[in-house]
């Protein structure tokens, strides 16, 4: 069974996760968004926190993702938002005894209701294009709902296939009473010794009726190296196909550190512009085979752990070092951008 996706790349096919622009001031992400969209930056996945957007029941404050947004459309450069973390009212968190990581919401419906809210805000015809006539209209069309679900510390009550369905279901019925014709896309899981496996989750999804939840599946294919992800990207597909499907993946974070605690992930910097270049090129050629919609490299800049958090491999593969100096990478993700183009 082929999978669903177009004779021709789509435009936002190469894409990035760029955390520090969400918080950066104006100046920094201008000048950051030109260079990323210099270096072939079509897309930049982003997580849409509720909690700092619902802000009481009912009340939602779109004031910073709007001006996030607007920068991102003065670049023509397109969002992917991650629809994550619920507010306090909406978390299925206990009062007490609550475990380290994110819990789900309490109904699964109020993801969707958030979602049908930021669809009027930011899709076809939302009241963001209408009221700043100035800004190139670059609607959201693509919708991620979650993260790596199968682990723990992304559903701390138990990672259970079938519950992340239910949110999935309940996202898609919001979003879609807004844009019909909106992607939506899982939420990117990770092979971990952590959670439930891969192969586990993802049948068990499809057996909860993932099939009519999602347009597209997504993956986060970590490996040691480019022909390791690839095949974590072919036996996806095997799975979905045998689940009787032909939704497209979605690799939705890939990346490789230089730096950090040790890691399979963990390279040097001349290999890890190796592998980008390689991993890359490779997935673009199978794309339509493999039934690829894009490839989202993690992560634009290395950072440090937040206040509390622990040292990981996540934190160091970034195309720019900590103190924004680029490394070999970033010239090679650049050429891998040239040549799909």
């Amino acid at each position: 069974m082929p999978a669903r996706v177009p004779a021709a790349a789509p435009a936002d096919f190469l894409g990035l996760v760029s955390e520090d622009l969400i918080g950066g001031d104006e100046s920094y992400r201008r000048r950051t968004l030109a260079r990323q969209r210099a270096v072939g930056v079509r897309l930049l996945r982003q997580t849409f926190d509720w909690s700092s957007i619902e802000k009481a029941p009912g009340r939602y404050d779109l004031r910073f993702h709007d001006r996030y947004v607007a920068s991102l459309a003065r670049e023509r450069i397109r969002v992917l938002p991650v629809l994550f973390n619920p507010p306090s009212f909406r978390s299925s968190a206990p009062a007490r005894g609550a475990r380290r990581g994110t819990y789900p919401p309490r109904r699964p419906r109020d993801l969707g209701g958030l979602g049908a809210v930021l669809a009027r805000r930011y899709g076809p015809h939302g009241s963001l294009w209408s009221e700043r006539p100035d800004l190139p209209k670059l609607p959201i069309r693509s919708w991620q709902v979650w993260n790596e679900p199968s682990l723990p510390v992304y559903w701390a009550s138990g990672p259970d296939p079938a519950e992340y369905v239910a949110l999935l279901k309940s996202t898609r019925r919001g979003i879609r009473s807004v844009d019909p014709r909106a992607e939506i896309v899982s939420a990117g899981l990770a092979e971990s010794r952590l959670g439930i496996p891969f192969a586990q989750f993802v049948r068990g999804m499809f057996r909860a009726g993932a099939g009519s939840a999602l347009d597209t599946l997504a993956l986060h294919p970590y490996a040691a190296d480019a022909r390791d992800a690839v095949q974590a990207v072919a036996s996806a597909r095997r799975l979905i196909r045998q689940a009787g499907d032909d939704a497209p993946i979605w690799i939705t974070e890939i990346g490789w550190a230089t730096g950090g605690p040790p890691s399979p992930f963990r390279v040097t910097r001349r290999r890890q512009a190796e592998l980008v270049r390689e991993v890359i090129a490779e997935l673009g050629r199978r794309r339509r085979e493999l039934g690829v919609r894009g490839v989202v490299y993690f992560n634009w800049k290395d950072s440090r752990p937040f206040a509390g958090g622990s040292d990981f491999f996540g934190l160091h593969t970034g195309l720019l070092d900590i103190g924004g100096r680029p490394k070999p990478a970033l010239a090679a993700y650049r050429r891998a951008s040239e040549a799909l183009r």
